[in-house]
């Protein structure tokens, strides 16, 4: 389990990300680019990936990692279980998603 501190301490290290309400909901964005939000009732974390990542990523265990089952899923949108997912897992998805975003590549 991560907590919501933890998850707001690992998406504001990134380079230029701010925090802003979505919504009901967190968003942590690049600018004016959303890459991740928090919903806060439901422990679930969202993320925009690419097709390739997002599939990596769901692979792990649609229990805690899986498309958005919607047309925001098929766009590359990903819910998280806060509750269920490992810190570096949940590291790993935010680098992808803020990456996604910017463009900028490790």
């Amino acid at each position: 389990m991560v907590s919501e501190k933890t998850l707001k301490k690992i998406a504001l290290a990134f380079d230029g990300t701010s925090e802003e309400p979505h919504f009901e909901k967190t968003s942590f964005r690049v600018k004016t680019k959303i890459f991740a939000s928090y919903d806060s009732k439901t422990k679930l974390v969202c993320v925009k990936l690419n097709a390739a990542d997002q599939a990596s990523f769901c692979s792990f265990d649609r229990t805690v990692i899986y498309p958005v089952p919607n047309k925001w899923g098929q766009q590359g949108w990903t819910n998280i279980n806060l509750e269920k997912v490992l810190e570096e897992t949940l590291t790993d998805a935010l680098q992808t998603a803020y990456q996604t975003v910017t463009g900028k590549r490790n």
